[in-house]
């Protein structure tokens, strides 16, 4: 096959993509607030929050984020995003489940945690809602599942909201637009490599 017929191909093949994506766009015609969830073992569920924060700082949004289960250790996420007066940022967590061993301590804080956001979900003023390892909670059933269904679709019509955590329940799946599940291939830990600034902490 010649050069100009490889081009001709690629060419053809190209132009039949752009029709079938031009076809999505035109039929993607709704503007409202989306749920993206980001689940499963691997890294990277928080990560992709954090950028979608940031993505929406961008555009001169405001944010609110909360986050559940962590909060034994600052993080350069936490640093960073509270220099900006468009964030409000709530560490809510004591810690993962398995260091703090106490689950009426762990209830009585996601509870905390939920009060907080769920005063962002009914707040019109806040563009992007991040509820950071809330499907931890929602796991261990800290936090009723129904209410936070119920938020979920009560919230304003423009608000997005990403909540992240391994485990998430398949009724959250449901509602949710956009799910992503990481899948972990490797990971740094298991060579025995301690969690490092700007890339964990």
């Amino acid at each position: 096959m010649s050069e100009q017929e490889k081009q001709q191909r690629h060419q053809q093949r190209m132009q039949r993509h752009k029709a079938v994506v031009d076809e999505k766009i035109e039929q993607a015609q709704q503007e409202r607030g989306v749920l993206v969830v980001h689940t499963g073992n691997g890294k990277g569920k928080s990560t992709a929050a954090f950028g979608m924060a940031a993505r929406a700082l961008g555009h001169g949004m405001r944010v609110g984020i909360v986050q559940f289960i962590k909060g034994s250790f600052s993080t350069g996420e936490e640093a960073f995003f509270r220099r900006f007066d468009e964030v409000s940022y709530h560490v809510m967590g004591q810690g993962y489940t398995w260091e703090t061993q106490n689950l009426e301590q762990d209830i009585a804080t996601a509870g905390r945690g939920w009060a907080q956001a769920k005063a962002f979900l009914e707040d019109p003023s806040y563009d992007l809602v991040v509820l950071d390892e809330l499907n931890i909670a929602l796991k261990y059933q800290y936090i009723a599942m129904d209410e936070v269904l119920s938020a979920l679709a009560a919230r304003p019509a423009m608000q997005h909201v990403v909540i992240t955590g391994r485990g998430a329940r398949a009724e959250l799946i449901e509602v949710a637009d956009t799910v992503s599940e990481h899948r972990e291939i490797k990971h740094a830990f298991h060579a025995g490599v301690i969690a490092q600034k700007g890339v964990e902490l």
